[in-house]
């Protein structure tokens, strides 16, 4: 991506914003996206392409991909002819993106945060060559969770009780198989905050459990069969969890990290390079649909559409609750209008913060993921392009919604422990568990 021009995306987009009536960037309610005016603009500003193929997993943070779709949002930026198409797993998404949609693959998708950085790096492509991957946006804050069988019911797991978690640990490890933890994707959003959980409570994940990886929607099917104990996914998959009375919700994950990042929607780099009118266009069309997914009055819409067979294929009951901010933990306790639901735009929910992506670098180098000599900067700098964020928000009239800065400052975890992004080693050499490679 070295060769990849920002200046190349620096276009102008007045009429566009001009065309754009969205109110508050703070989650203020929008109007109909599907009644705004298209945007202005000659021949010269159209997309270099009329589609693209977009991968998205069935979990509710893809819904500023699937909304973008179904509301018209893409076509409404001179892209009707985009696909969303959904994947097996965060695998399938790799392997797709390496592909890309000239070879029957995906351009870019609804994506864990740290995958692109990964991908970039080389480490996780199955070629084991560095494959140029840039992050538009944050699909969305929190709205994970971690989940433990029924069978840990009497060991009341919490975010914090240590005390729980060793007994649970202990129990299992004591038996013919090794306490399990199940995430979604190595060196992924929840690998990382498993192993965040279990290590801050004294758990070392590579020698007292047996993470294993299965993808999203399987998560509930393992879990009835008995061969985990707990896992760490997105939504509705805690939630119907809880509804089929298979297991509890330990924690929100905004509680182990209030306001966490999550999901990113990522491009191939060349791609992006060879379209960057058309790359403004689906940014321009995922920002504002996530505006719409933000706005509660779409709520019980937005439901109804994610419920479909074609994209998450689950029960409305399971979706809306925790989306309205209701958690049923399944376990006695129970939280309406939490702080920790997931969000798609207010608080900055859609900005791609360096900062963060120098948090997940860090983190993949504690376990093992990224090597301890990773240029950390260097990565961040390839893969970030908050600059095009910011460029589609003043497109669309929405410059106040750009932070002042692309740093989110120092990030305080559960346990205390704060992260500075202006000095990563510390925050690395003062972890006690860690398997750096």
């Amino acid at each position: 991506m070295s060769s990849f021009s920002r200046r190349r995306f620096l276009i102008t987009a007045a009429g566009s914003a001009a065309g754009a009536i969205w109110l508050s960037a703070c989650g203020g309610k929008s109007t109909d996206s599907g009644s705004a005016p298209a945007p202005a603009g000659g021949a010269a500003d159209a997309p270099e392409v009329k589609g693209a193929t977009l991968g998205f997993i069935a979990l509710t943070d893809s819904a500023p991909l699937i909304i973008a779709k179904e509301k018209g949002l893409f076509a409404k930026h001179g892209m009707p002819d985009v696909k969303v198409v959904k994947q097996t797993s965060w695998a399938v998404t790799r392997d797709n993106l390496e592909l890309g949609s000239g070879g029957g693959g995906i351009d870019g998708a609804h994506i864990l945060t740290p995958m692109p950085l990964l991908m970039a790096a080389g480490t996780i492509t199955k070629s084991k060559q560095p494959l140029p991957m840039i992050t538009v946006a944050r699909l969305n804050v929190q709205g994970q969770g971690i989940s433990a069988s029924k069978d840990l019911l009497a060991d009341k797991l919490t975010i914090d009780n240590r005390e729980g978690l060793a007994k649970a640990v202990a129990a299992k490890n004591a038996g013919p198989r090794k306490f399990k933890a199940a995430v979604t994707f190595p060196g992924g959003t929840h690998d990382l905050w498993m192993r965040y959980w279990l290590a801050a409570n004294g758990v070392d994940p590579n020698k007292d459990a047996d993470l294993v990886v299965i993808p999203p929607p399987q998560m509930v099917a393992n879990m009835q069969t008995g061969t985990m104990d707990v896992f760490c996914v997105g939504e509705p998959w805690n939630q119907r969890l809880v509804n089929k009375k298979l297991g509890y919700t330990v924690a929100q994950t905004g509680e182990l990290w209030k306001a966490h990042p999550e999901k990113s929607f990522s491009l191939r780099a060349d791609w992006a390079e060879k379209n960057p009118r058309a790359t403004q266009a689906l940014l321009k069309a995922v920002l504002e649909a996530q505006q719409w997914c933000d706005d509660p009055a779409n709520l019980a819409e937005m439901c109804e559409i994610l419920a479909k067979d074609k994209y998450i294929k689950a029960k409305v009951e399971d979706i809306k609750p925790r989306l309205a901010g209701n958690v049923d933990y399944g376990d006695g306790r129970s939280v309406t209008d939490s702080p920790y639901r997931m969000r798609f735009w207010s608080d900055a929910a859609s900005f791609p913060f360096a900062s963060h992506d120098t948090w997940f670098a860090t983190e993949d180098i504690r376990w093992g993921y990224l090597p301890a000599s990773t240029d950390v900067a260097a990565l961040v700098k390839q893969v970030n392009r908050a600059d095009l964020w910011k460029e589609a928000a003043r497109a669309i009239g929405q410059e106040k919604a750009i932070p002042a800065s692309d740093s989110r400052g120092k990030e305080t975890f559960f346990d205390g422990v704060v992260f500075d992004p202006e000095n990563p080693k510390a925050y690395l050499d003062a972890l006690k568990i860690k398997a750096l490679a």
